[in-house]
């Protein structure tokens, strides 16, 4: 068996025909899809495991686990919530839909396509979900292959919540129900300073939503505007959003990160846009000069002090706490986590709580600050700025220093003095 995944991922060899390209295609997604039902597998066997230690050393039964959604996805090298989500999905499968691990573990089904059929017969009893796992994933008779195997996703999706709904069409109705607290909005960032705004909402809202934009972008169209479609309607949506009236400057707040060079055109050291990340210094000179935009903070000293780096209290004050969340781009210093900064703690405790010092403290999410204070679990910081985590196994992971702030080079008198009327000037605005 060794020597076969050793010979596949050796790669195929020089002059390989095309049907032999296929074939290695072939099985090497077998082989991922065996690998992600061992993981899965290997997920649960850590989780008993680390609950009976926990159990042993005392820890409350409210807290048995803690952590271990957090060890899988620094060994996985995703987020911590997707480690959840991994674990959750894995202890679903070994337990409740047996015949889809087991299309896992044949190589004919990934990680994916099972986790599109734990979605959907989430709101369902055990006894159904079963009876789900059993009608798309068990071979036929006769030595078909199972109904899901050859599904897409979209029809393996519908197939899964066709069957849910003849099932227990109750449990569907209050599953839908209850999804519309979930709405929300969201922002992350796209290429070359764009961002993608996106809105969970319910079918009728979302369509409605859709519909009027459509309507506008049309009625554009038909008065000779010369935008595209997909143009009119983002305008629309800003325009009806933040109130702006059509060539107006928008009035927005945001907090800008820049050196002083870079504000003064002398330098191009990039800034950092809150909820966004680091954009060229080209653009945020341009953004301050076409909108009318407040700069809640701007992280720039004429004489080197960007904000307090030290504290006696043993909870960072306000403005090293910015500072933290911005040094670390906003971002979970975990790896692999990509959720936001929620708390600012010490990297390393001591009796009194740990040196309250920009070197000693780190920007988490909710979820990775409280893994840490799961039993066993290490954290230490070198003097680059570097944090080592150990977990319980004693793995370590590295998480170098952001390289969102940069000192500027000491600056000359002349620049002193520019830089001083600068600040004064935005701090006053």
């Amino acid at each position: 068996m060794y020597e076969t995944i050793d010979h596949l991922l050796a790669g195929p060899p020089p002059g390989a025909s095309e049907s032999e390209l296929v074939d290695w295609i072939s099985h090497l997604e077998a082989v991922k899809c065996t690998a992600e039902a061992v993981q899965a597998q290997a997920a649960v066997r850590l989780d008993e495991a680390v609950r009976a230690r926990q159990s042993e050393a005392g820890v409350p039964a409210r807290r048995l686990g803690e952590g271990v959604a957090s060890q899988i996805a620094l060994a996985r090298r995703v987020s911590p919530e997707k480690g959840a989500k991994l674990l959750g999905l894995a202890k679903i499968l070994t337990t409740e839909m047996p015949h889809t691990f087991a299309l896992m573990k044949a190589g004919l089904f990934s990680q994916w396509q099972a986790t599109i059929l734990a979605r959907e017969t989430a709101c369902l009893s055990v006894e159904d979900r079963r009876v789900i796992d059993q009608e798309l994933c068990t071979p036929g008779l006769n030595g078909e292959p199972a109904r899901a195997v050859s599904m897409g996703l979209r029809q393996l999706e519908n197939a899964a919540k066709t069957i849910a709904i003849t099932l227990d069409q109750a449990s569907v109705m209050a599953r839908a129900a209850n999804a519309v607290k979930d709405r929300r909005v969201s922002l992350r960032p796209a290429p070359d300073t764009m961002t993608w705004l996106g809105a969970l909402l319910p079918v009728k809202d979302g369509v409605a939503v859709y519909a009027a934009l459509d309507q506008a972008a049309k009625a554009a169209h038909a008065a000779g505007d010369e935008r595209s479609r997909g143009q009119v309607m983002a305008d629309t949506l800003v325009d009806r959003v933040t109130g702006r009236t059509e060539g107006a400057k928008p009035r927005i707040e945001v907090k800008i990160v820049m050196t002083a060079d870079s504000l003064t055109n002398t330098g191009d050291q990039p800034a950092m846009v809150e909820g966004y990340g680091p954009v060229p210094a080209t653009w945020a000179r341009e953004a301050l000069a076409d909108a009318e935009v407040f700069v809640r903070r701007l992280f720039t000293d004429p004489a080197g002090q960007l904000v307090a780096m030290e504290s006696r209290a043993r909870k960072a004050p306000d403005g090293l706490a910015e500072f933290i969340a911005t040094r670390d781009g906003g971002i979970c210093r975990t790896n692999g986590c990509d959720a936001p900064i929620r708390n600012i703690d010490h990297v390393e405790r001591h009796a009194d709580g740990g040196e309250t010092s920009a070197e000693n403290l780190q920007g988490l999410c909710e979820r990775c600050n409280q893994a840490k204070e799961a039993l066993g679990w290490r954290a230490r910081p070198i003097p680059d700025g570097t944090i080592i985590t150990t977990t319980p196994t004693g793995h370590t992971y590295t998480s170098p220093p952001p390289d969102t702030w940069a000192p500027d080079p000491p600056p000359s008198p002349a620049e002193l003095r520019l830089r001083r009327v600068l600040r004064d000037h935005t701090l006053a605005a």
